[in-house]
């Protein structure tokens, strides 16, 4: 099979200026309704064979920058079952695409916290698939509550793919595109596509995360879709600071199609799944899944603990314990 992504990249209208929860649902659904029309209009352009669809890091909200964890949960962080998740289902449902972006997301288990969630959501407006970021600076993450997320929701939901009938997708959050063991998780578990939803730097050297997102498709033998922002509106950051870069790159880590700056559907490529599956079941030297052997690295991780989990058990999330917990972690490493 044979279709085409399209690594949709957005100007980001920010909710930092809005006071109240209501307001800031207000800016979600006009932007829903605006990416409802690009995304119309794209496949108008580009063909019905676009099937799947990716939106950039945070692409309702933008993020946060003074607000503090309650501050952004009461006003930014999306309800499960709430009405701009509602919204995005029926936008979904209408344009008949697999939809994938992020968001800040409220959780009944942890009422005090909120999760950056990366989700995929299918034709029928039914979400497929969550993906919490584990790897973040400021913001709580299932790590930092471990043992609690782990009761609530069991290992397999940290590392979640899906399979669908444009393929097993999975998703990385931002710069985890950096964290090799992310993606080599979801490989393992059979990912195929790794939607990457990100708000960075777009430059025209080749940055960390350029470099990244070559190295995981090629080790990981999969497509790279990655849709970043477009700039920023209403941010107290400058509009330009995240802005083009958005590119698919193929299972030998060829870039397919890149987007300059600003709003663009210039980053759209086919997806072979055919082709894939047939690379991945050639013995040869360059099957470099078929030649990992797990069982080398397995014991050095067992034995090796850096960042400790669970250290917002009885423990404000504020910004300076991250801050503190990343000293210590420091200290550990180079003392």
């Amino acid at each position: 099979m044979s279709y085409k992504a399209l690594a949709l990249q957005l100007t980001c209208q920010t909710v930092n200026s809005c006071q109240t929860r209501d307001e800031a649902e207000a800016v979600m659904l006009k932007t829903i309704a605006r990416i409802e029309q690009q995304i119309a209009a794209s496949i108008g352009l580009l063909g019905r064979e676009t099937l799947l669809v990716v939106a950039p890091e945070h692409f309702l909200t933008g993020g946060p920058i003074n607000e503090t964890i309650e501050q952004w949960r009461e006003k930014a962080a999306l309800e499960i079952d709430g009405p701009i998740y509602e919204a995005i289902s029926a936008m979904v449902q209408r344009q008949q695409v697999y939809f994938s972006g992020n968001v800040y997301e409220q959780d009944s288990f942890f009422p005090e916290l909120y999760f950056q969630t990366s989700f995929i959501m299918g034709p029928n407006g039914d979400v497929l698939l969550r993906y919490r970021r584990l790897n973040a600076m400021y913001i709580p993450t299932p790590h930092d509550v471990w043992e609690l997320y782990l009761d609530a929701y069991g290992y397999d939901s940290l590392f979640p793919v899906v399979k669908t009938n444009i393929g097993n997708l999975a998703c990385i959050a931002s710069e985890e595109i950096l964290y090799p063991e992310v993606a080599r998780c979801l490989s393992m578990r059979g990912a195929e596509v790794l939607i990457h939803s990100t708000s960075e730097a777009g430059s025209p050297l080749l940055t960390q995360k350029n470099v990244a997102k070559l190295a995981r498709a090629t080790e990981n033998m999969a497509y790279v879709v990655s849709a970043n922002s477009g700039g920023l509106v209403g941010s107290p950051l400058p509009g330009g600071t995240v802005d083009g870069g958005s590119k698919i790159i193929d299972p030998k880590g060829i870039v397919l199609a890149e987007a300059a700056y600003g709003e663009s559907i210039v980053a759209n490529a086919d997806i072979d799944l055919a082709a894939l599956r047939e690379f991945r079941q050639r013995p040869a030297l360059t099957n470099l899944l078929a030649r990992q052997r797990f069982e080398l690295y397995a014991e050095s991780y067992a034995k090796q603990s850096v960042y400790p989990p669970d250290t917002l058990l009885g423990q404000p999330a504020e910004r300076q314990h991250f801050l503190r917990t990343q000293q210590e972690v420091i200290k550990k490493l180079y003392n």
